[in-house]
């Protein structure tokens, strides 16, 4: 994530989005500034789920309240053990090493905020209020509906990994993007903005 919005997942196992630094706002390439703090070791396995079938990838997600509609890549780690951030601020994209919406667990949706070049998908994330609603659309054409419980911001050297990565019992999202204030000195965010929501 070196776009003028990142994405901290900060420590080994599920991830890191550690990103390079540029002086000038002009100079920033398209990708996520920070990086999502992430968990320090391997992501707890939630239980298990309850289906017979797993449920189908994610493919698409749209978020009515902040007129959000973007197909879904899929993201896994680096070679240095960080989570990976889309290539554009255009598409958000979930981390293979989550459950898939709609299974028991934690299922992470990471996008960016912006860029030198404008407002990235997840731009006005932080406006989202609980009850609002969230549809994953997956590849055998299901739609997984969730309701946002609560939006969250935090510093990234106080990142919550336990409360946003950790096992829970029922199906759940966490969409995850940067936020807070802007430091042009790093050329990063000081904060990730993480939505929960749970499955309707």
């Amino acid at each position: 994530m070196v776009l003028a919005a990142g994405i901290v997942v900060a420590g080994g196992g599920a991830a890191g989005l550690l990103l390079t630094h540029h002086s000038t706002p002009a100079e920033r390439p398209d990708t996520l500034v920070a990086a999502l703090p992430a968990p320090t070791g391997k992501i707890v396995a939630p239980p298990e789920p309850t289906q017979v079938t797993p449920v189908a990838e994610p493919v698409a997600l749209t978020i009515p309240a902040i007129a959000v509609s973007t197909q879904l890549i899929h993201l896994g780690l680096t070679a240095s053990g960080a989570l990976q951030v889309p290539s554009t601020t255009a598409v958000a994209g979930w981390y293979t090493g989550s459950p898939r919406p709609g299974s028991v667990g934690p299922a992470i949706i990471v996008g960016h905020i912006d860029s030198y070049r404008g407002p990235g998908i997840f731009f006005r994330l932080s406006l989202l209020h609980p009850g609002d609603r969230v549809y994953v659309r997956r590849a055998d054409g299901t739609l997984a509906v969730f309701r946002v419980t609560v939006v969250q911001v935090y510093l990234k050297d106080h990142f919550p990994t336990q409360a946003v990565y950790g096992p829970v019992p029922d199906a759940e999202l966490r969409l995850i993007t940067c936020g807070g204030a802007f430091d042009p000195a790093r050329g990063s965010y000081l904060s990730n903005v993480v939505v929960y929501a749970t499955q309707v």
